[in-house]
């Protein structure tokens, strides 16, 4: 039979308004202390600071509960590992810290919240991300709701056998709205969530080689962002490998779908993606390999102290991806009032790489895709479409790179410097007409090119 422990019994009154932190650390305590088990939390709101979970227990919020992060930053000590993007110190603290533990779980059906609005966007002011693993294994998070996190949802670091399941994250506060981000995991299974965010969704990292990111299982997730939904790299020094994802559903992804950066001198390779349904997506799948190191700028990582040589991003296969706009893509999009994420002319699928160190094995099959279309004047011509060089050997000022150019040269479709391409069963279709090319194919070693483009929808109707 499963001990469980009340933190009632410890103190914790469940008022919204008195700190309940010790009493429910006091809780988790006595349960690891006697052997494990389940800590209930039940009836009521408990206002919280930072907790450390323990090894063989599982803190279950039931449906009458939730948690509350408290909004005084002083609550959350410092001692809790940090936030692995130099640009992002604010969001070092956590609410709940897993460190060095195994067979932990966090269960529902109740709420956990992080009480964003509490924490608005500033430069400098700190805001506690909600759940950090660090070295953990056999964690289990499930049938919970996570919702208005001050910062990132989740950051599972140098963990692994991993699952969460049946998870619904909501966190649109503020801007670094992630959702599920593993860096440095492996044996991880991701089914049956739903998440929205004004950030990545769903994030595979690895800041370090010693921790690679494997075996890694996502499915039947509902997923809506700001941002990204499903975003492989950029933090990518070490290894991403062995990935696969099927039977996801994206809705108003204001930036890309599926995007994969292989940037800081790492390997990415033996990704496979299926069964992809996306309804406005503005880029439905974007890859880049590059090298980058940008200290003072957006995402570089700490543990990057140099400029890297090109790494690897090779062996990625997408099949099956269905993508449709509606009239709201026709459009500007922006992040709260000031950080726009898209144009109709940003819209395309886009994969690219430096002449010198092409992408490798890439094949896109059974893609339907329908953007809205319309651009009427591109705002460059199609031959100023910057190339991506290695920063190794030419200055980037100017060159294609994560966050630029921030248009697309063609309508549908922009491919470059790929060996062993396979293009099989894509069919493009616009829904008004566009003056943009519908697609090109640069540089590259095809092995295979089947691409239909149809008349835009609305010059047949």
């Amino acid at each position: 039979m499963t001990r469980t422990f009340d933190p009632r019994d410890f103190g914790a009154i469940g008022d919204g308004l008195t700190l309940a932190t010790a009493a429910l650390q006091a809780a988790l305590d006595a349960c690891a202390a006697a052997g494990g088990g389940r800590v209930e939390v039940e009836d009521g709101t408990y206002l919280t600071g930072t907790l450390f979970l323990r090894s063989r227990v599982e803190l279950h919020i039931s449906a009458s509960a939730r948690l509350l992060a408290s909004p005084d930053i002083a609550d959350y000590p410092e001692d809790v590992h940090h936030n692995r993007y130099r640009n992002e110190p604010e969001l070092d603290r956590c609410l709940l810290l897993a460190r060095d533990v195994e067979h932990v779980t966090l269960s529902g059906p109740g709420e956990i919240n992080g009480n964003g609005p509490a924490f608005p966007q500033r430069d400098t002011g700190q805001r506690a991300m909600m759940l950090r693993t660090l070295r953990a294994s056999h964690v289990r998070v499930r049938d919970i709701q996570l919702l208005d996190a001050a910062g990132w949802t989740t950051a599972f670091l140098d963990s692994r056998w991993i699952w969460v399941e049946g998870v619904r994250i909501h966190n649109e506060s503020n801007f670094n709205g992630d959702g599920l981000n593993f860096d440095g995991c492996e044996h991880v299974f991701v089914r049956g969530c739903h998440i929205v965010g004004t950030d990545d969704n769903i994030c595979l990292q690895s800041s370090s080689k010693d921790f690679p990111t494997q075996n890694i299982h996502i499915s039947d997730c509902e997923l809506s962002s700001v941002c990204a939904g499903i975003r492989i790299g950029l933090k990518s020094i070490g290894t991403i490998s062995d990935v696969t994802i099927s039977g996801i559903t994206m809705n108003r992804v204001l930036r890309e779908g599926v995007k994969m950066e292989c940037t800081e001198g790492g390997t990415i390779t033996r990704i496979a993606i299926s069964d992809v349904v996306m309804h406005d997506v503005r880029r439905p799948v974007w890859m880049l390999l590059n090298n980058r190191f940008e200290p003072d700028d957006l995402g570089s990582s700490k543990e990057l102290d140099h400029m890297p040589p090109i790494g690897e991003l090779s062996h990625v296969r997408i099949a099956g991806l269905t993508a449709v706009d509606s009239e709201d893509m026709d459009r500007e999009q922006w992040r709260f009032d000031h950080d726009i994420q898209g144009t109709p002319e940003f819209a395309g699928i886009r994969v690219d790489a430096a002449r010198s160190r092409p992408i490798r094995h890439l094949t896109l099959r059974d893609i339907t895709y329908v953007p809205w279309g319309g651009v009427q004047e591109p705002s460059r011509p199609f031959d100023d479409y910057p190339v991506v060089v290695d920063a190794l050997e030419q200055s980037t000022e100017g060159k294609s790179s994560n966050y630029y150019p921030t248009w697309s040269r063609t309508t549908f479709l922009d491919i470059r410097n790929v060996e062993q391409l396979r293009l099989e069963a894509i069919v493009l279709e616009a829904q008004n007409p566009d003056a943009r090319p519908p697609y090109a194919i640069e540089g590259c070693t095809v092995l295979n090119q089947d691409i239909t483009v149809l008349s835009p929808a609305s010059a047949t109707g």
